[in-house]
């Protein structure tokens, strides 16, 4: 297995447990070391689009969702020991479940929100 950055470990760990804040934290601290690499950038939008729609602002989830989808895409089939077949299938299926209608929600009525699909993210050996 290769030796990435220890964030980039404590990261699987986070976006695993749904602690999307810090994933956030955690990349964009590799992300600002390193800024022409979009496969972070990318892992870094998805992360902040479902922590921003965990707290009602659809707009900004769908455009960070897309963004990731772009960014990723030049990565794929696999890059850093993760397995973007695996991670596009999520990304499409949340841009298709984000209301097309709604730019933001009351944090009271997020429950109201159709539900993200499930994803876990696991390093691969390559």
């Amino acid at each position: 297995m290769n030796d990435y950055p220890i964030e980039y470990y404590e990261f699987f760990v986070s976006f695993n447990e749904g602690d999307y804040y810090t994933c956030h934290d955690l990349l964009e601290e590799m992300w600002m070391t390193d800024k022409d690499n979009l496969f972070l950038k990318g892992l870094l939008q998805m992360s902040v689009a479902i922590y921003h729609y965990s707290y009602g602002n659809v707009k900004g989830a769908r455009l960070m969702m897309q963004t990731s989808h772009d960014y990723l895409k030049g990565y794929r089939p696999k890059f850093w020991g993760l397995d973007l077949e695996k991670v596009y299938p999520f990304i499409e299926q949340s841009l298709s479940v984000f209301p097309k209608d709604i730019d933001k929600v009351p944090y009271d009525k997020v429950s109201g929100l159709p539900e993200l699909p499930h994803l876990l993210l696991y390093l691969e050996d390559n």
